[in-house]
């Protein structure tokens, strides 16, 4: 894509933030010497989502192979040349460390080609809209059933409320968070009503504590988007260099989670 890229990886011995810190940063530096550039190349770190392979990790090749479509960089995903689409379906060799056999298995029948079978079950989600099931991944961090959600809470996030997985941030929305109107509540009672900051704080720790998405912000706020950034960005400017505020947003923050029973997660 212009400026991020989808990679489905398979992790063995797990390290993924050195993977990924390596990967950026060797083809960051080669780019920019070739290009005569220099700073970042890509936006923002990393996230990663927690997949159950065996019953999502096809429907999620498929949204990767369909996002250039689906932001009109072309028509048919195999005319999208960064894109490793065309080795899945046969069109170009595979590079030596690209694997389709996992993907390409599962469409795999007695008779008949499996890039066939996966070609058509890529195709035929043109023109429709991404799984909801994905999206809210993008959210939580975690793809998979019911159950394998609840699996992995259990025997991995809830061991680590006391040592916050910072290769996963977004995990935190699984562990539970207060609602908007609470946190604005807190805020209130410990800032002040009238205090020209509260609103500011209000959307800072619901976004950069708790993780409620912008748009669900910005739509309890009657806000847009960019308004609830730059009063993001404006209260972690303003906590820099004000300790009196920087202790009452830890404050009001211990104070929600008191109230709901979670642990915070600041990111």
């Amino acid at each position: 894509m212009p400026n991020h890229y989808h990679l489905l990886a398979e992790t063995v011995y797990g390290m993924l933030s050195k993977a990924m810190h390596l990967i950026n940063t060797t083809y960051t530096v080669y780019f920019n010497k070739k290009t005569d550039r220099c700073g970042h190349l890509f936006q923002g770190r990393y996230k990663s989502i927690l997949v159950e392979a065996e019953s999502y990790a096809t429907e999620l090749s498929r949204y990767i192979h369909l996002n250039p479509v689906r932001a009109r960089l072309t028509d048919h995903p195999g005319d999208y040349p960064w894109s490793s689409y065309s080795e899945y379906v046969g069109i170009r060799e595979p590079y030596p460390w690209l694997k389709t056999s996992m993907i390409l298995g599962a469409c795999g029948v007695p008779t008949g080609d499996p890039r066939k079978r996966y070609e058509g079950f890529v195709l035929e989600a043109i023109g429709h809209e991404s799984p909801k099931e994905i999206l809210e991944a993008v959210r939580t961090g975690i793809l998979g059933r019911p159950e394998f959600v609840a699996r992995i809470k259990t025997d991995f996030l809830d061991a680590q409320l006391h040592n916050p997985d910072r290769e996963h941030p977004q995990l935190r929305v699984l562990r539970g968070r207060p609602g908007l109107s609470d946190i604005l509540d807190t805020t209130t009672e410990i800032l002040g009503r009238h205090s020209r900051l509260t609103i500011s704080v209000a959307i800072f720790i619901s976004h950069q504590v708790f993780g409620h998405t912008l748009e669900s912000i910005g739509a309890f706020f009657d806000m847009s988007v960019s308004g609830i950034c730059h009063a993001r960005h404006r209260i972690e400017s303003e906590m820099e260099h004000n300790t009196t505020l920087a202790r009452s947003v830890e404050e009001i923050i211990l104070a929600s989670c008191r109230q709901d029973g979670v642990k915070p997660t600041l990111s």
